[in-house]
C-alpha cells in the first residue's frame, strides 16, 4: 500500500522497508515515464539515511558492520546496484539522469561511497561521453567519483583518472571545475595518484585556479598541491612555475573580515592549504632561499592575537621551517 501523497511526476511510496526494494521493481519496467517516476522517489527517500543502507544492502537495512572487509562485501553484493549500472546505458538521458542522481545521493554515507566503488571506471567514461554532456549530469559524475575516491583512489586511477580529470578542470562552468578538482584531489591522496599527477604535467593547470574566480575551485586545487608537493618531484614542478607569489597573495588575505559564514570557512580552509604548500616547498633548499625574503607576511598570520588558531599554528609551522637550520 502507498503511504505518501501521490504526485504524477513521483511513484507512489510504499512504507518501511518495502519503500527501496518497491521502487526498484518499478525501475525494471520498459516504460520510460514510470523509471523516472521511480527515478526521483528514489532521489526523495534517499535524504533518509536508513534508506540510503537499504539501498545499498538489498532488502533489509543495515544499521552498522564493525568490519570495513564485511561491510564492502555487503554492500558490493547487493541485487539492486548491477540494476543503477544498467539503467547507466539507457536510451532515455532523463533517466540516466535520475541514475546520475540517485548515486550521488548514495555516496553521502561511506557505505554507499563504498558500494559504488566497482562503477568508478564506466562513470569515467561516461564523463568522456558525447551524450552525457549534460553540465548538471557532469557535476553529478564528478561528485560521485570525488566521494568513491576519497574510500579508494586506486578504481578511478585505474581508470586513466588523472588524465579524464584534467580535462575537466578548464570547464567554462565552475561547478565542473570544482568537482573536477576534488576528485583530483582526492586521487592525490596516495603516492600512485601523486606521481601520475606529475607525469601527466596537471599541475600547471591546478596552479592556474588558485586565481579561479570560484573560491571552492580554489580551495580544491590548494588541496591537490598540498598533496602533490609532499614528494620531491611535486615540490620541484611548483617551483619551477614560480607557485610562490601566488600562494603568499592568498595568505595575506584576512579571512576575519568575511562576513559570509560558510565562504569564511572556504576562505580558512584555503589559507590554511597554502599554508601547508609552503611550508612542504620550504623543506626545497630553493623554496626555503626564496621563502626566507617573504618572512614579514608569514610572521604577521602566525603572531596576530585576533588570529584563528588553526591559521596561526599553520603559519607558525611555516616558519618554523623555512627558519630551521642544521
Amino acid at each position: 500500500m502507498a503511504g505518501r501523497v501521490l504526485d504524477p511526476s513521483r511513484a507512489p511510496v510504499a512504507y518501511g522497508q518495502r519503500a527501496v526494494p518497491r521502487l526498484f521493481e518499478e525501475l525494471q519496467h520498459p516504460e520510460v515515464d514510470r523509471k523516472n517516476r521511480a527515478l526521483t522517489s528514489l532521489c526523495d527517500v534517499l535524504h533518509d539515511p536508513e534508506f540510503i543502507y537499504q539501498t545499498v544492502n538489498g532488502d533489509k537495512p543495515m544499521l552498522f558492520l564493525v568490519s570495513l572487509s564485511l561491510h564492502r562485501e555487503a554492500t558490493l553484493s547487493s541485487s539492486l546496484l548491477p540494476l543503477l549500472s544498467r539503467l547507466l546505458d539507457d536510451s532515455s538521458s532523463s533517466c540516466r539522469r535520475n541514475v546520475h542522481r540517485v548515486l550521488s545521493r548514495l555516496t553521502l554515507l561511506p557505505a554507499g561511497a563504498h558500494a559504488l566503488l566497482s562503477l568508478v571506471p564506466k562513470l569515467m567514461q561516461k564523463l568522456m561521453d558525447e551524450e552525457e554532456k549534460e553540465e548538471e549530469v557532469q557535476v553529478l559524475i564528478l561528485s560521485t567519483i570525488s566521494a568513491c575516491s576519497a574510500m579508494d583512489p586506486l578504481p578511478a586511477l585505474g581508470a586513466d583518472g588523472v588524465s579524464v580529470l584534467s580535462q575537466k578542470l578548464s570547464h567554462r562552468s565552475p561547478d565542473i571545475r570544482r568537482e573536477a578538482a576534488a576528485a583530483l584531489m582526492a586521487i592525490s591522496v596516495c603516492v600512485d595518484g601523486k606521481r601520475q599527477v606529475c607525469a601527466d604535467e596537471v599541475l600547471p593547470v591546478v596552479v592556474g585556479l588558485l586565481q579561479d574566480e570560484d573560491i571552492e575551485v580554489q580551495v580544491n586545487a590548494a588541496g591537490v598541491i598540498m598533496y602533490i608537493v609532499t614528494t620531491t618531484q611535486g615540490k620541484q614542478q611548483c617551483l619551477k612555475m614560480d607557485i610562490i607569489p601566488i600562494l603568499l597573495d592568498r595568505v595575506s588575505k584576512k579571512t576575519d573580515e568575511e562576513k559570509n559564514t560558510e565562504r569564511k570557512k572556504r576562505k580558512k580552509a584555503l589559507t590554511t592549504y597554502c599554508l601547508r604548500v609552503l611550508t612542504a616547498l620550504a623543506e626545497a633548499p630553493d623554496g626555503r632561499r626564496l621563502l626566507l625574503k617573504q618572512l614579514p607576511v608569514l610572521a604577521v598570520r602566525s603572531e596576530a592575537a585576533e588570529e584563528d588558531q588553526d591559521i596561526r599554528r599553520a603559519a607558525q609551522t611555516a616558519v618554523q621551517v623555512i627558519t630551521w637550520t642544521p
